[in-house]
């Protein structure tokens, strides 16, 4: 019998629910909080929500926000200074993957030293981290249930991927409500996120039923819901059921890993300030199209979790149909198309193919890729 192990945190679901963050603090022991954030979070208001809930449970507090899309290391040593300096004793991250990853970068520092760098790759982190309590407000990296923290390094111009059980936050708390200061252009590209964590974590070598059942609901409800979430902003049904799309494909990611897609998608992050929901919305087809041999009958269950009839079909012709989706969805909902249209550079891609290959997340791809597979794919994608 295969031995299957599944991480979470403490998960607090629903409309209002981010009021809850300050007695949340409480409850870990927290009395100094150093609450992480962007400005975009700040400029729709929730930051403020989150500062007077902090307020109301009686907690000391030190904000920042001084944080970039694709957050750098620079930003997670200067966070962690600060956290020092005004003696903290607990993190909060509020707002998309870059908030919380830095969040979860900040709290390795502090008690574990050093610098981010050393902690690329999978369980390098010695020490115990300070209780952490995360807010997402994108729906989109499901970082706020992962064991995951993604950071660029800025001399070497690329993504560094650090995967810990310690990452894994106490708390996470999910607003729905938090979705409605996006606009459709983020929440296309998050939505779009959302999806490749839910295949890419279906396909994954280290796939389980515990993390199947999350990644099969994930894909089915972005089919569902992400479309109607582009079109309006006062959609509290799409709202919620991306939320929840959002937490249960974080949920499968961070246990199975994921693949060709993100490990790609990092090393264009790492070389360009582009929204990795986006990268991730140009590469997924091409990726699914290279994976389709390695698992077509997983292929086909994702064709159905996207809602096409595959009555009739063999497993390859239902996959393909999964790819044809997929491919619809991006154009629906109006994410870039080819990595030229971002600004991608063509006399990069073999040097950022050299990087993917080297990624964490390529481990876990169902087929085996070689450098000239990958220059292959993102010149398809070019």
């Amino acid at each position: 019998m295969n031995i299957h192990k599944f991480v979470m945190p403490e998960v607090i679901f629903g409309n209002a629910s981010i009021q809850q963050v300050g007695e949340s603090c409480v409850r870990l022991g927290a009395t100094n909080v150093f609450i992480v954030s962007d400005p975009g979070v700040m400029e729709a208001g929730w930051l403020d929500v989150v500062v007077r809930s902090c307020r109301q449970a009686g907690l000391s507090y030190t904000t920042f926000h001084d944080i970039t899309i694709n957050p750098k290391d620079k930003e997670v040593e200067k966070g962690c200074r600060i956290y020092l300096e005004n003696e903290c004793d607990a993190v909060i991250g509020v707002g998309g993957g870059s908030s919380i990853d830095v969040a979860k970068a900040i709290a390795i520092l502090v008690t574990n030293g050093g610098r981010i760098h050393d902690y690329e790759g999978v369980d390098k982190i010695r020490y115990p981290l300070p209780p952490q309590v995360m807010v997402p407000t994108t729906a989109g990296s499901g970082s706020e249930v992962s064991q995951f923290s993604v950071i660029v390094d800025t001399e070497a111009e690329k993504k560094m991927t650090i995967i810990s059980r310690s990452l894994i936050p106490d708390i996470a708390i999910i607003d729905p409500e938090t979705l409605s200061t996006k606009s459709p252009h983020l929440t296309a590209s998050t939505g779009l996120d959302v999806l490749t964590h839910g295949i890419e974590a279906y396909v994954s070598l280290a796939a389980t039923p515990l993390t199947d059942v999350h990644a099969k609901n994930a894909i089915s409800l972005v089919a569902e819901y992400l479309r109607p979430s582009v079109a309006s902003k006062m959609n509290i049904e799409a709202k919620i059921n991306m939320a929840m799309a959002c937490l249960q494909a974080g949920l499968a990611f961070s246990n199975a890993i994921l693949g060709a897609v993100h490990a790609m998608s990092h090393a264009v992050g790492g070389k360009y300030n582009l929204l990795h929901g986006a990268v991730n919305s140009i590469l997924l087809p091409h990726v699914m199209e290279y994976n389709l041999l390695a698992n077509p009958k997983k292929f086909a269950d994702i064709a159905l979790f996207l809602g096409v009839d595959i009555r009739g079909m063999s497993n390859m012709e239902a996959g393909n149909k999964a790819i044809e989706h997929v491919k619809q969805l991006t154009m629906d909902i109006g994410t870039p198309q080819r990595l030229a249209d971002i600004g991608v550079e063509k006399d990069q891609l073999k040097r950022m193919s050299v990087s993917a290959f080297h990624d964490t997340c390529m481990i876990t791809n169902p087929r085996d890729v070689t450098i000239e597979d990958i220059e292959e794919l993102f010149r398809k994608a070019w």
